[in-house]
């Protein structure tokens, strides 16, 4: 089976914590905070972890470990981990910036909201999706009160919310929640954001799961042009378009404008990510299905070779 993929373009409210205060990061850690920052905008994770870690340990030393001003730098860390595909790392971190915020601000308090959907971010990857939904729902109930119905913090929840409906097959929630998100997120940020890209991406798959197939290459077409635009031709979120317009094609029958869009995504993810990163080994398992379907078969199993082997280091 061929593998779509979501836009991971980065929400105004994820880039927001990447950069904390002046006030949350001494002085001598300003300049690793803003790098690592650089790093994480470019999609460079593994050069951010280690500088954002050194910023945590020295925010940590400078209020303490229950402090409210060192979860920006707490969740700095998650979101690297979370990026690299190590979910383990990430969960205690997001659950530690819950717990600090709770306790400092108290349960309803608005810079709850955040640490609570990025812990349910992560449970949503993860595919536990009974421990997701709750909290996403606690948090819009915060943000609704607190923003107003129209906020774009409100379209960031539902978003994640119409995710997991469209992954437990609620059609009928999915796509009123879906229309909701791109009328707050249109009227927030103009129609070219990549905001609004990143939902006509999902609206795109969602579709195409329920055989719209008429309504699916348009959107996939225009969310590429939409992210180079934005991000540049080789940031990660240009991959992932890439990719789900590839294997549109493919499943469409039309090989040859599949392959050279499969190949431009790969590279991009193998120069960012590395090349035993699970959305390199994405990559290489549609290429491997691509070719099956050409009848190319040793470029096809060489192409499984490498899928499994980046899937035996994971385990």
């Amino acid at each position: 089976m061929r593998k779509y993929g979501a836009i991971c373009i980065g929400l105004a409210a994820a880039l927001a914590i990447i950069a904390p205060a002046a006030a949350q990061v001494p002085g001598d850690a300003a300049a690793l905070a803003t790098k690592a920052s650089e790093f994480y905008n470019a999609g460079k994770y593994a050069e951010a972890l280690p500088l954002a870690q050194q910023v945590l340990l020295i925010v940590e030393k400078r209020f303490g470990p229950e402090h409210p001003d060192i979860v920006p730098s707490v969740t700095n860390v998650a979101l690297i981990y979370q990026r690299l595909g190590h979910h383990r790392e990430a969960e205690p971190l997001f659950q530690r910036a819950v717990t600090i915020r709770e306790k400092a601000l108290g349960p309803n308090h608005i810079l709850v909201s955040p640490a609570l959907g990025n812990l349910a971010g992560l449970y949503r990857i993860m595919g536990r999706l009974s421990e997701a939904e709750p909290l996403f729902k606690r948090a819009l109930a915060i943000e609704e009160k607190v923003r107003g119905p129209e906020h774009p913090d409100v379209a960031n929840t539902l978003h994640q919310l119409a995710r997991i409906y469209w992954v437990q097959n609620r059609v009928d929630e999915v796509t009123p929640v879906f229309q909701r998100v791109l009328a707050i997120r249109e009227k927030a940020y103009g129609a070219d954001h990549p905001a609004v890209a990143q939902t006509l991406n999902d609206m795109a798959g969602f579709y195409r799961d329920q055989g719209r197939h008429e309504q699916v290459e348009p959107l996939f077409k225009r969310v590429l042009a939409m992210t180079e635009k934005a991000l540049g031709p080789e940031h990660l979120a240009v991959a992932a378009a890439l990719n789900n317009l590839s294997v549109l094609y493919q499943e469409m029958g039309r090989h040859a404008e599949a392959e050279p869009l499969a190949r431009r995504a790969l590279a991009i993810r193998e120069k960012t990510l590395g090349p035993d990163h699970p959305h390199v080994a994405v990559s290489i398992h549609n290429l491997a299905e691509l070719y099956r379907s050409l009848g190319r078969k040793e470029e096809a199993a060489e192409f499984a070779r490498r899928e499994e082997a980046i899937r035996a280091k994971q385990r």
